[in-house]
């Protein structure tokens, strides 16, 4: 069975882009969004394994798109793959709070955005290495030192 996926995107350069690429792996595209409002409609009718969500779209985002698609409320979550030009972490945050499965920026390669929809699909999460990076450090930098007690 291939993998079914659906576009939000407002630039049609950009969907066609992705439409290729996944084609290509043979990842079935069974649709196209431009806005936020209408990547919750197709989702929720057609089902798609993945929905590959652009940030800022106009009319409804694609952070409020996702609450609705796969956020804490939702009873049959549909995963979301974000993939946006913005590496903020800001965007990083609240798309994982609106229940994103992933974060992926749009500089990745060809081969890493195939491997990131099919890791979704799996059930798996994903963050850009390069956001996965910055996160651990802010992390690390605010979390406490631990304090260790050594026996002899």
């Amino acid at each position: 069975m291939s993998l079914r996926v659906l576009i939000a995107d407002d630039q049609d350069l950009v969907r066609d882009g992705f439409r290729l690429i996944l084609e290509t792996a043979d990842i079935e595209v069974i649709g196209e969004a431009r806005d936020g409002r209408e990547a919750v409609y197709l989702a929720r009718r057609r089902t798609p394994d993945v929905v590959l969500m652009d940030v800022r779209m106009p009319g409804m985002d694609g952070l409020q798109a996702t609450r609705e698609l796969a956020g804490p409320e939702v009873t049959d979550p549909i995963a979301v793959l974000i993939l946006t030009t913005f590496d903020l972490d800001e965007y990083v945050l609240e798309a994982l709070r609106a229940g994103a499965s992933g974060f992926l920026l749009k500089d990745a390669g060809r081969d890493q955005l195939i491997a990131a929809v099919e890791a979704v699909a799996r059930g798996d999460a994903l963050i850009a290495p390069s956001v996965t990076r910055r996160l651990i450090e802010r992390f690390v930098a605010r979390s406490p030192a631990p304090t260790w007690t050594y026996c002899t």
